[in-house]
Order: structure tokens, then sequence, then C-alpha cells
């Protein structure tokens, strides 16, 4: 075929060569396609046998056009090399699953020629053009969009438009403004954070390409958890991408280190080590070590191996010994303390009882077995007094008397008006005047 892109007999070696020219036209290639970089497994019936990385001519569910070639699924390949179809399977069901951006519908038409290249060098020099049209649209609409990226497909069946948007935007009228000017097909695609950095992303600050720009299909969310579990920085402005999100990468690591981190003791449980049991002070995920401190010693890293856990059993036995393992190891050399002693002995020793120090009922006299004195009710006022003593009713007990006065008893006798109990408050001067009822500041110079 004339103008077919085809390996330089000069690059071969005569060995290769052979191998080259044995090799059948494969059957079906896997091929990466669109600025998404979705993939495809195509069926293909021509007469050439092209690379890994060689440019094909193919119907996409979007149309004719330009796609490189991966790999492909049968034992034929340019390169020698291919993978199998459950291979391929597992690769998919690993990276994603049904969210990975596979299709097999559409084929492979030829290999690209330099024709073909050339149209589509052509169309992505137009490119500068359509944004510039597009945002001149936006702008006059006054659309609450961004535009992201502008991709048009060979034979200009189809351009696709590509914004950000954080709300509903209502493109019908910028879609038939688009359609008359470029008189073709309009695809107004909807991206997110993400996608807008695959779309437009370069190096991120590892050095290296964006994960999701490079090789990376699926975009899931990631958790601040990852993080955590990595003992990152939890500062969002260092852990976070080119997108503004949280890096990708924080999930590459996170099924490691929560599988390791389920084999290390619990931060304050107590491990038997080779130096007598200890509590755990912190642990290091990656190098599968623990801090113990172990009676008086200073606290030492062990391996996970070397550890072993403290049952229930066990640990309520050594505490019954011990006491309480933070308080053992924050004070190792201090002996061990009943409860009562620490609080200053039971209630009924703080009324009288016999303490260690003595009798504290003979210290305090009489004061711990002195009943308390009922306290009295509101006073009566004279009326109130008189109409009670006219009504004989003297005897019985009324609400301004205590029990002991209504029955005849004690000092306060009946018809006499209870002492009134004194309360200590604090009263605020309102304004700062003295008690004489004059309000506003206090003089100069005064107490």
């Amino acid at each position: 075929m004339p103008g077919t892109i085809v390996p330089l007999p000069v690059m071969l070696d005569e060995e290769d060569r052979k191998i080259y020219e044995a090799l059948e036209p494969p059957k079906t290639i896997v091929v990466r396609y669109g600025y998404q970089r979705k993939i495809a497994e195509l069926p293909y019936s021509g007469d050439a046998t092209p690379g890994c990385g060689s440019k094909l001519v193919a119907v996409t569910p979007r149309g004719t056009e330009v796609v490189e070639m991966l790999t492909t699924t049968c034992g034929n390949s340019g390169c020698g090399k291919s993978v199998s179809r459950d291979q391929m399977r597992d690769y998919i069901e690993k990276s994603g699953g049904k969210q990975f951006p596979f299709t097999n519908q559409g084929r492979v038409l030829r290999v690209a020629t330099i024709d073909d290249l050339n149209e589509n060098a052509k169309l992505e020099g137009r490119r500068p053009d359509l944004v510039r049209l597009c945002k001149s649209l936006i702008n006059e609409l006054k659309l609450d969009m961004k535009l992201v990226e502008v991709e048009s497909i060979l034979g200009d069946e189809q351009i696709a438009f590509y914004f950000l948007a954080e709300n509903r935007v209502d493109f019908r009228e910028l879609v038939r403004k688009l359609a008359a000017e470029l008189h073709t097909r309009i695809e107004m695609v909807h991206v997110t954070d993400r996608e807008e950095a695959r779309l437009v992303a370069d190096y991120e600050k590892c050095g290296q390409h964006c994960c999701c720009r490079q090789f990376l299909k699926v975009l899931k969310p990631v958790s601040m958890r990852s993080a955590k579990v990595q003992k990152n920085t939890l500062d969002p402005q260092k852990i976070s991408g080119r997108c503004g999100r949280l890096m990708c990468c924080l999930r590459y690591e996170d099924q490691t280190y929560s599988e390791l981190k389920k084999q290390l003791p619990h931060r304050k449980s107590l491990v038997e080590t080779i130096d007598g049991v200890g509590i755990v002070l912190s642990t290091q995920i990656l190098t599968q070590l623990a801090l113990v401190k172990v009676g008086v010693q200073p606290p030492a890293a062990y391996p996970v191996e070397d550890l072993r856990v403290l049952d229930k059993d066990e640990v309520k036995a050594w505490r019954e010994e011990h006491g309480d393992p933070v308080e053992a190891a924050k004070n190792p050399g201090r002996p061990r303390q009943d409860s009562r002693q620490r609080k200053g002995g039971p209630r009924d020793q703080k009324h009288g009882g016999q303490d260690q120090g003595g009798n504290r009922g003979d210290q305090r006299g009489d004061r711990g077995t002195k009943p308390r004195r009922p306290k009295p009710g509101k006073p009566l006022t004279d009326k109130e007094v008189e109409s009670k003593e006219g009504d004989n009713s003297a005897n019985v007990p009324s609400k301004g008397y205590d029990n002991n006065a209504a029955q005849g008893g004690g000092d306060n006798a009946a018809g006499d008006k209870p002492k009134k109990k004194r309360r200590r408050r604090r009263r605020k001067r309102k304004g700062g005047g003295d008690q004489g009822g004059e309000s506003g500041p206090n003089p100069p110079g005064g107490d």
C-alpha cells in the first residue's frame, strides 16, 4: 500500500527480519484513542503487520479517527509480544472493572498513511481558533462554565468541547451557534476537576508526568484516611495535586499500609517480649517495629515477630498485680496503692470514723455526729400570726415555723418568729454608684 508506514529494513537485523516475515497479521488489536486515552479491542483484517506504537485508522464509537496500537490479543504482533485475552481481562478488573473505559465496538481500517497523519495534524492546528471562538460565544451568552479543551476527530465528523462547571448549564444556544459556524456535529462534554487535569496537566510535584494523564484510567476520590494511615502531613496544600484534590498516588499503597497495620499491636496494649511484659507506646508500619516500655527499662523497639499480645485473662491478672498499665509505664518505680488509700479512705472515715491518722471525729469535736438543723421556712407577718392565734391554730404547724417550734419545743416558742437565715450575696452595683441610691461613677479618690 503506497504511503503506509512500515518499519525500515535497515533498522532490522537479519534475524529480526526473518522473525518479522514469519509473523501473520493479527486478528484483534488493542488500541488507545482520544484525549481521554480510552482503550478498545477492535478486529483487524488487513494484510500489514503493525507493531506496538503504530498509528492506525479505526472506527470508534465517536467516528473515524487516528488511534495508537498498544498490543494484540493473539499470538502474532509486529514486536513479537502479545497478551492473552485472559490477561487483558485481569488487567481491566484490577484497574477499575466496570468503570474502566473499555469498549470493543468498532474496527481497525488500516495502518495510518502519510495523508492521514497530515490531515490529523491539520485538525490539531485548528484547535486554537476553535478555543477562541467557543470562549467568545460563552462570554456573549454569559454562561457559567469554563472551556478546558477542544478535540476534532479525523474527517471533521465531530468536534468535542470539554468544559468545567460547578452547576448545571443550559448550553443549547451555544451548541446551535457553534454548529451554524462550524457546520459539523458538536458534542459538549462535562468533565470533573480530575478529568480536567488529565486533559491539560503535564508534570507533578514529583517531577513525573501526572498519573491521570500518563496511565491512570479510573479517577476515584481519595479520602484523608489514606494520608493518616501513611502518616503523611495533613496539610491539604502539600498533598493535593494539579486538580486541587488529594493526590491519586495516596491510593497506591493504601491497601499495603492497611494490611501491614493489622499485623501490629494496638497502642497502649500489653505485649510479651523477650525482656518481659510491657506496654506499646508507638508503632511503625513499614518497618514493622513497635516501641515497648518494659518495667523500669527505657523504651526499646521490637520486631512484630517477637511480640505476643496478651489475652483478656492475662491482661486482667497483670492489672491486679501491677495496676493500670499506663500509670505503670509513666511511674515504673512507684508501688501500687489501693484506690481507697489514694482517695483518702472510705466515706464514713470522713465523718467521725477511725482513720489512719486517728479519730477525725475527736479532732472536729461533735461536728461529725451532730444532726443537721432543719432549714427554716419563710417567716409570717404580724397579721398572719394574729389570724393564726384568733383561729386557735397555734398547735398546727404552719408553713413559717419549723417542726420543733410548732410542737412547742425548742428555743422557738409558739407565736415567735423564726430567725431569718442570713444570706451572703454579692450584689453588683449598677452604674458604679454607692449604696445611697445615687447612680453614677464613683468620685475620684474614693475608697
